[in-house]
């Protein structure tokens, strides 16, 4: 699992650290209680332990098997799934939130092997399965992974052997498609094979999968190196790694590159998983990991050329994670296209500046780099918010072809599939 926890874990009750607070599990019902305070344990049967809870001011504490977890009583309430308080068919709340009381205690608990029971002030009773509690508790959050993913290097690329998909099983069947979508979710890149060397097959290719995202530079774009737009890209010169619109507020989910021609030398694209350099600074300098991910920047894009005239800021992090369990869910680089650092004071500009060097030496070790020679027929998918992209220089005339996905419409394609994602 890519994300290590940089909170510390919760402090957990004396008689569970085995400290002269513990309440011995032999004591018959009446008689467990805490030596530091008067509240009780209760467990499911007096020899098991297995689950356990205990009434607060505030909130029930609950352990079951391994995990800890504590619940607000108004979330507890809340949360209700009974008939009248959440709809199963539409799978939305009906109960009104702002009608329960934030001083709301329930008047009776009561657990057994498999079930929590409580019964409200009013008589309403909530039943919770125990199981569903691990999974949605804060606690039980912590410890999951929302994206499962499959980190790699080079090395780690080319041993999986991750195959490409042909265009004709990708357009025509779904078991393609699952194939070719299951790739993309585990690695951030995946590529389809045989693809007709135009404009027009492409927009077909990427209409498989999502709606093509409208931008500044259109639904399907050409890209050469007629320097036709304000943007290095559109030169014959190299390109460090980086993510794309980093100046949009939401930076575009997923970017397709087909090489329709080039005649000439050079222009390999360079890939590089971000996540997993990412994974590196987190074990090497969590302070530093966490700086990237709270510190927000400005990109910007300024483009006067002929009639375009853009002039766009995108603000975030450089570490965009999920802020129970810090796993990362987008990076936000582009050296290019980062603005003036002007949104935090002086001493923590230059703790980023460190931080953001032991990141780039990270997605600058040769042993990350996955170099890979586009060709026409070959269509590349790279998630946006995940894998960052580059080239080396090239002679000669070059010109690829390609679009920005909406994200959400990629995955939800998966999930109609049967794909986690």
């Amino acid at each position: 699992m890519w994300c290590r926890r940089l909170v510390g874990l919760l402090e957990m009750p004396g008689w569970l650290r085995g400290s002269s607070g513990r309440c011995p599990p032999w004591l018959p019902h009446h008689r467990r209680t805490t030596l530091a305070a008067a509240a009780h344990w209760h467990h499911t049967a007096p020899e098991s332990l297995k689950c356990a809870w205990q009434l607060h001011g505030d909130h029930l504490e609950l352990r079951y098997r391994d995990t800890l977890m504590r619940f607000d009583f108004v979330w507890l309430r809340d949360h209700c799934r009974s008939a009248s308080c959440y709809n199963t068919k539409t799978n939305q709340r009906s109960l009104d939130t702002a009608s329960v009381g934030l001083d709301i205690k329930p008047q009776a608990v009561r657990v057994d092997e498999t079930t929590l029971f409580l019964t409200w002030p009013d008589g309403h009773v909530t039943r919770y399965g125990l199981e569903w509690l691990v999974k949605n508790s804060y606690e039980g959050q912590k410890q999951q992974v929302m994206h499962p993913r499959i980190l790699w290097n080079a090395q780690i690329y080319h041993q999986a052997q991750v195959p490409s998909v042909d265009c004709q099983s990708f357009l025509k069947t779904d078991e393609g498609l699952k194939e070719f979508l299951q790739s993309f979710l585990l690695y951030g890149i995946a590529f389809v094979e045989n693809v007709a060397p135009t404009k027009e097959d492409t927009e077909i290719l990427a209409k498989r999968v999502s709606l093509i995202r409208e931008t500044i530079y259109g639904r399907m774009w050409y890209f050469t190196s007629d320097f036709s737009r304000g943007d290095t890209a559109y030169t014959k010169l190299a390109l460090d790694r980086h993510t794309d619109t980093t100046y949009f507020q939401e930076p575009c989910g997923i970017q397709v590159f087909h090489c329709l021609k080039h005649e000439g030398t050079g222009g390999r694209t360079l890939l590089v998983d971000g996540f997993y350099a990412a994974e590196q600074v987190l074990r090497q300098a969590p302070e530093q990991f966490e700086l990237l991910s709270k510190v927000p920047l400005k990109h910007e894009y300024v483009e006067n050329v002929g009639g375009c005239h853009n002039h766009m800021i995108g603000v975030g992090p450089v570490l965009n994670v999920y802020p129970w369990n810090n796993e990362l869910y987008l990076i936000r680089y582009n050296n290019y296209d980062r603005a003036v650092i002007n949104t935090v004071p002086y001493d923590v500009v230059h703790r980023w500046y460190a931080a953001h060097r032991t990141l780039t030496t990270e997605l600058r070790r040769p042993e990350n780099e996955l170099w890979v020679k586009l060709k026409p027929g070959k269509a590349l998918f790279v998630d946006n918010w995940r894998v960052l992209h580059g080239r080396e220089a090239f002679t000669g005339y070059r010109q690829l072809c390609g679009c920005y996905l909406t994200r959400d419409d990629v995955l939800n394609t998966a999930r109609l599939l049967g794909l986690q994602a």
